[in-house]
């Protein structure tokens, strides 16, 4: 793997979270003029295309506005309250000193290494083995471990996981992630209210005479939706797997022991579901994927991953 500098890799994830924050908008108005396309072809017969054309135009305009304005104050909730949201998410809760001084110490004396900021840290009630970074500035940074990592790993592991985590702050990792898992999150609320209506339309149309139109309408609206999510999670998956190894090798550089996270991974591997998370844009933020492994189409799901194969990265920090 060819070696990226911190600084490049910063650059490189602050363009990703601008290059992300640009085409969202643009791909919310592609598919609202689409929605608009749809609309028009399925709610008149006879029309020229420069109708359906300037119809479609005219919808969007009127659109729009409410639109964009809607995605703009969910994101900028989800974006101010994801500590929260990814707390609720993954069982997290903060974890004070006096409960362990042993995590504060590894922590702080990582931090002092390279002169980072002492993140807040926080406790995973899980039995089994992961760990996350979370947080868009100094203020919101995190450190989360399983209870299971913490009793489990050696302080070599452990101190080699929690160095993994913090590469992932130091290099915007986690900003970058933070924001793709909001605007997926905004594509599946939508993909998902637009199924809910959808589903009431089926039971009420025998009631309504325009009940055929309406269900036409939620269907076009969940096509599109379900098309916005399609593109939104392949924006997620965009952002390179890449940075799995970069946290890696800098974690072995900031301990000085790559064998200590190659063990702590070997360790992990073999048991890093945690129970509280079910979403797998949250999960992507973990060490390895916190879910139980499906076989079924592995090799297909393998190309879509958000993680390599942890295989891989015990043979590569072997090679140190």
């Amino acid at each position: 793997m060819q070696y990226v500098g911190l600084h490049t890799q910063q650059v490189r994830n602050n363009f990703r979270s601008v290059l992300l924050l640009f085409l969202f908008p643009c791909l919310v108005i592609l598919l609202t003029f689409l929605f608009a396309v749809l609309l028009v072809l399925f709610s008149a017969d006879n029309q020229t295309n420069t109708d359906i054309w300037g119809q479609s135009v005219l919808m969007v305009q009127q659109l729009a506005p409410f639109i964009l304005g809607g995605v703009a104050i969910w994101f900028l909730i989800a974006y101010f309250a994801n500590t929260a949201i990814i707390r609720s998410a993954t069982g997290a809760r903060p974890l004070q000193r006096k409960e362990n001084r042993r995590i504060y110490n590894l922590v702080e004396n990582l931090c002092m290494t390279k002169g980072m900021s002492m993140p807040k840290i926080n406790l995973i009630e899980d039995d089994s083995l992961n760990a996350f970074a979370s947080g868009i500035n100094n203020r919101t940074y995190t450190v989360s471990l399983s209870r299971g990592i913490i009793n489990k790993l050696d302080d070599e592991e452990l101190e080699a996981v929690i160095a993994h985590e913090l590469t992932h702050i130091r290099n915007r990792d986690v900003r970058l992630l933070i924001v793709s898992i909001v605007f997926v999150g905004i594509f599946a609320m939508l993909t998902q209210l637009a199924f809910r209506v959808l589903l009431n339309s089926g039971r009420s149309r025998s009631n309504n005479k325009n009940g055929k139109g309406t269900v036409v309408v939620v269907l076009i609206a969940l096509v599109v939706a379900a098309i916005g999510y399609f593109f939104a999670s392949l924006m997620r998956f965009a952002i390179s797997r890449n940075r799995e190894y970069m946290a890696d090798a800098g974690a072995a550089e900031m301990t000085r022991r790559p064998y200590a996270l190659a063990s702590a991974l070997r360790k992990i591997s073999n048991d890093p579901n945690i129970e509280a998370v079910t979403r797998d844009d949250v999960a992507q933020l973990f060490i390895e994927h916190p879910g139980k492994k499906k076989q079924i189409f592995s090799g297909i799901a393998g190309l879509f991953a958000t993680h390599p194969p942890i295989g891989k990265r015990i043979a590569i920090l072997e090679q140190f």
